[in-house]
């Protein structure tokens, strides 16, 4: 029992050192990054081109995280092997993992490299947890998100965080080829490779664990060339086993992932045909080989195997979801360069508008809104809509583009209605709040967020939504609450514990308030270290 307090008080630690530090590289980060906008309504996506600067302060952590995980052996004696046996759970415990995975999450999240939009968020959650439910026990936790990058990638984080590119997205053909992406990331998550990576180390030193430990994080940030790099520059001796343990991680994962894909009702040669498409891609210059490549090595035989493996699956699959082809479209628009017009795309495409599929429609009309045409795009979004009824993309980009053009009283009565076809559905429930909050009744907003948030799993991003809409109604203490929320979805304790004292402190809480926010401090802080306690207690750290 020791000696996991003593494991858990140093993943605070972590926790704790990395509060103190984000601050000082977001600023670094500020003077690095030349960021793209593309406003659609009052939502702002940042597209920012990450560089291995971009991400120095991701590898520090985890260069951190590593260390502490040696717990009382790096202290008593620094030329001490870490005794971490073979097992997987010797490494890390898969609370180990979540603590640490949230953590490298909070960091992309803090450089500004997480896409925060609902409609994008909703479909690549409801894809995962699809493919993600046929794939364990239930003992592990799946979290997955959009990265703003338009390099070809996807990544698995320790503690089930799964990141998506969104050029990954953009490659793909059909959904299965995603779904292969995902089911393969699923399967290096499920089969516990970074534990058993750090397993296969315990015979090498701390700084070859920890060195193994940034170039994975590295490769997550920066898209995946760095994690060739980082290793590179470790110790010559873990070079060599991590490459190769990796490797036999990405057969494994192929093997687990193909079976995922076809338990789920995709195509199983959605996973062998993305490959390919890699492959080809590559060409024969090494600048043109996509970062997907770089990270999850193709040979010649992993096509084979998998295609063999597919071919064995008798499986019917079931029809490709609409909403793959409308979210391709949406992250097409929302990405483009700086500077480009995305209406060009779509007047090369769609020559004769009957012909167009609606997907591409809804891509022209988004684009239009983009580019400052919401009136005309709210005439197409309402056709589709009418066409469809049951694509909630289409009413949520309804009421938008109407918001958007000045039409407040339609906006708002389009998306009461999709909030009664879809009830509780996140995207149409942070749309209708979005419009009630720009036109004046942030208390309905701050209702329906709540009813949201007490029902729905919630997302950072809609804690922090929470938390606006109750400083907008003017029930301060409640917008405290829901910032702590917010800052412990994130893992940054110190912050939330901040946030809960402020609710506290706030004058004529109710009997009700008072106890749950105690309640909820007392858990922050049996979850935090002393010393990070005391300076997160400190009259000048709350913020």
């Amino acid at each position: 029992m020791a000696a996991q307090n003593e494991r858990l008080r140093n993943l605070a630690g972590v926790q704790a050192w990395y509060t103190v530090g984000a601050l000082q590289w977001r600023r670094r980060l500020a003077n690095r990054i030349a960021p793209a906008w593309v406003q659609v309504e009052r939502f702002t996506v940042t597209w920012d081109l990450p560089t291995l600067r971009s991400v120095k302060p991701l590898a520090t952590l985890a260069l951190t995280a590593a260390l502490v995980l040696g717990g009382a052996h790096s202290r008593a004696d620094p030329n001490d092997l870490p005794d971490m046996g073979s097992p997987a759970q010797a490494a890390l415990t898969l609370e180990d993992e979540y603590i640490i995975g949230r953590m490298m999450v909070r960091g992309l999240r803090d450089a500004d490299q997480i896409l925060e939009d609902p409609e994008v968020s909703e479909y690549i959650n409801s894809l995962g947890h699809r493919l993600s439910s046929l794939a364990h026990d239930g003992s592990q936790r799946f979290n997955f998100f959009m990265v703003k990058d338009r390099a070809v990638n996807a990544f698995a984080l320790p503690g089930g965080f799964i990141g998506v590119n969104a050029g990954l997205l953009l490659e793909t053909r059909t959904e299965s080829e995603l779904a292969g992406v995902l089911a393969h990331e699923i399967a290096h998550v499920t089969q516990r490779h970074i534990a058993r990576s750090l397993a296969n180390q315990s015979r090498t030193s701390l700084v070859s664990t920890a060195a193994m430990l940034a170039a994975i994080l590295l490769g997550a940030a920066a898209g995946g060339d760095a994690a060739m790099a980082g290793v590179a520059a470790a110790q010559s001796l873990a070079i060599q086993q991590q490459i190769s343990f990796t490797r036999a991680h990405e057969i494994e994962a192929d093997r687990v992932g193909i079976g995922i894909l076809a338990n789920a009702g995709f195509d199983p040669e959605g996973m062998p045909a993305f490959f390919e498409t890699m492959s080809r891609r590559a060409g024969s210059s090494e600048l043109q080989i996509p970062e997907m490549l770089r990270t999850h090595p193709v040979t010649s035989m992993r096509i084979a195997e998998t295609r063999q493996r597919a071919a064995q699956m008798k499986t019917t699959p079931l029809p490709e979801s609409v909403s793959y082809a409308i979210t391709r479209e949406r992250l097409r628009v929302l990405s483009t360069p700086p500077g480009e017009d995305p209406r060009a795309y779509y007047a090369g495409v769609i020559q004769n508008e009957p012909d167009a599929s609606r997907p591409e429609m809804y891509g022209k009309a988004l684009a239009m809104m983009v580019a400052g045409e919401p009136a005309k795009a709210a005439e197409i979004f309402e056709r589709l809509r009418d066409a469809d009824p049951t694509v909630l993309q289409y009413h949520t980009a309804l009421g938008q583009a109407q918001l958007q053009a000045g039409q407040g009283q339609a906006s708002l009565e389009t998306l009461r209605k999709a909030r009664e076809l879809f009830p509780r559905n996140v995207a149409v429930t942070v749309r209708y709040a979005e419009a009630l909050m720009q036109l004046g009744d942030s208390k309905l907003a701050h209702r329906i967020l709540l009813d949201l948030f007490n029902v729905v799993p919630p997302t950072p991003e809609q804690a922090r939504l929470t938390a606006l809409a109750a400083n907008a109604a003017g029930d301060v203490a409640d917008s405290y609450y829901y910032m702590s929320e917010y800052h412990i979805m994130s893992g940054d304790l110190a912050l939330a514990m901040n946030q809960l004292q402020l609710a506290l402190a706030v004058p004529q809480l109710t009997d009700v308030q008072r106890a749950r926010f105690r309640a909820r401090l007392e858990e922050v802080q049996e979850a935090m270290p002393k010393r990070s306690r005391r300076q997160a207690s400190s009259p000048n750290s709350a913020g």
